[in-house]
């Protein structure tokens, strides 16, 4: 990865810490290399999220209220 970056102070629990420096004595990565690959991750999924929100958007908006009522009106509830 990338060595120069922005430094920052980010608190995570000791046990995923403790998980980080194990897999980063393990691997070929630091725990920084670690952190921004799961970082970055994490941006995909919310891109991939966003584009389908925005494939979605001319699609009528559902009432949940509306949804159990037509349920019960069916005999569904």
């Amino acid at each position: 990865m990338e060595s120069s970056g922005k430094r920052v102070t980010v608190y995570i629990r000791p046990e995923y810490h403790r998980a980080l420096k194990v897999k980063a004595a393990e691997t070929e990565y630091s725990v920084s290399d670690l952190v921004n690959s799961a970082v970055k991750q994490a941006l995909k999924e919310d891109a991939v999220d966003l584009e389908a929100f925005d494939k979605r958007a001319g699609e009528p908006i559902v009432n949940f209220e509306d949804i159990v009522k037509k349920l019960k009106k069916d005999g569904k509830l």
